[in-house]
């Protein structure tokens, strides 16, 4: 779906007179505009960006496609001044409005009939230009490195806090805007908690580290995992560590545009659980990722969607036996009408250092 035919698109399929966008991931893609505060008026005939006189010079030079409008105080009074909702059926997103925002606009617009939406845009959102693919690629490359050049300083001894700040500090000296989202440092025990935070628990000899982190490059995201042995680990580390490499490889190999979202993640699944591990696989195999790192679609058993071409996912199998250790492998790809391809290149193998 192009920029220019959103209006039609959306304002015909719900019959609306105007929609109000919120998210502003999606104001970003569709406006260029890159600030923490706006609001997308979008008529059959026109589109306003509103935001504050903080962004007057930022959206002077961002925005396209859409006419600036600068107000101070609420949206509501910035659109009742610019007599931009008049009345008629406003579509909203009401998944990026709190309960109360939602009533002030109910009440300063009586003539309005609200018509609330959930997930729009998201099939314009999962899809992928050229130009986004690149971005994330530099976004990854960022990562990779980072990766390879902590492998140097990860020794027992260290902490996960420790660890996970070289991983910010690096991201950032090497171009990198800002972090994805907090690093997951998680060594041995603590590694078989998914999303563990890092702490000051010191790394210990031959126990493995669960490494998940990402960046955002030029507004577009990174997510990626891989698992370092300190020093020769237990057979069950390399049995597991197996069994998720094979059902991610099964996966990539797999995963192609318009297959549906719950037959990839049967994929992987299937693997883990031949192998015995089902219950250990306790999340869905991916997300989408873009301008967001966790975007629509989710690829798991329950998704009803089917994958679209060019939408860009993770595919991050994992084991994770509680009191011992966790395994997870994830890597982001961009599909295609035959196939997907990785938008990094760093092995996929268990790392010891």
């Amino acid at each position: 779906m192009a920029a220019n035919s959103i209006p039609a698109e959306l304002l015909d399929h719900h019959r609306a007179s105007a929609v109000l966008l919120s998210d502003l991931s999606k104001i970003r893609k569709i406006c260029g505009f890159t600030g923490s505060r706006a609001l997308l008026v979008i008529r059959a005939e026109s589109q306003h960006l509103l935001t504050d006189p903080r962004y007057a010079a930022q959206a002077d030079g961002e925005v396209h496609n859409a006419e600036v409008i600068i107000g101070e105080g609420s949206f509501c009074s910035v659109l009742h001044k610019a007599q931009l909702l008049r009345g008629g059926s406003v579509l909203f997103e009401s998944d990026h409005l709190t309960v109360a925002e939602s009533a002030e606009w109910q009440e300063a617009f009586p003539a309005v009939t609200w018509l609330p939406g959930k997930q729009l845009l998201s099939g314009f959102m999962a899809c992928k230009t050229n130009a986004e693919v690149g971005l994330m690629r530099k976004a990854q490359a960022i990562t990779e490195a980072v990766f390879e050049q902590i492998l140097d300083i990860i020794r027992p001894g260290q902490t996960e806090r420790e660890i996970a700040a070289e991983i910010v500090y690096a991201h950032l000296c090497r171009g990198a805007e800002r972090m994805a989202f907090d690093p997951i440092v998680a060594s041995g025990p603590r590694s078989a908690l998914p999303h563990a935070r890092p702490t000051d628990r010191p790394l210990q000899e031959h126990e493995t580290v669960l490494l998940d982190f990402g960046c955002v490059y030029q507004g577009y995201a990174s997510d990626m995992t891989r698992i370092v042995a300190l020093g020769t680990p237990a057979d069950e580390v390399y049995q597991v560590h197996e069994v998720v490499y094979e059902a991610q490889s099964r996966a990539l190999a797999a995963a192609t545009a318009h297959m549906s979202a719950s037959a990839l993640d049967a994929v992987a699944r299937r693997v883990i659980t031949k192998a015995g591990f089902g219950s250990g696989f306790t999340h869905s195999l991916g997300h989408g990722i873009g301008l967001e790192v966790h975007e629509w679609p989710r690829v798991s058993k329950q998704a009803k969607s089917s994958l679209p071409p060019g939408a860009t996912i993770t595919i991050e199998p994992g084991v994770y036996l509680a009191g011992k250790f966790g395994i997870r492998i994830e890597d982001t790809v961009v599909l295609r009408e035959r196939g997907c391809e990785r938008l990094g290149s760093l092995a996929r193998q268990l790392f010891i250092v």
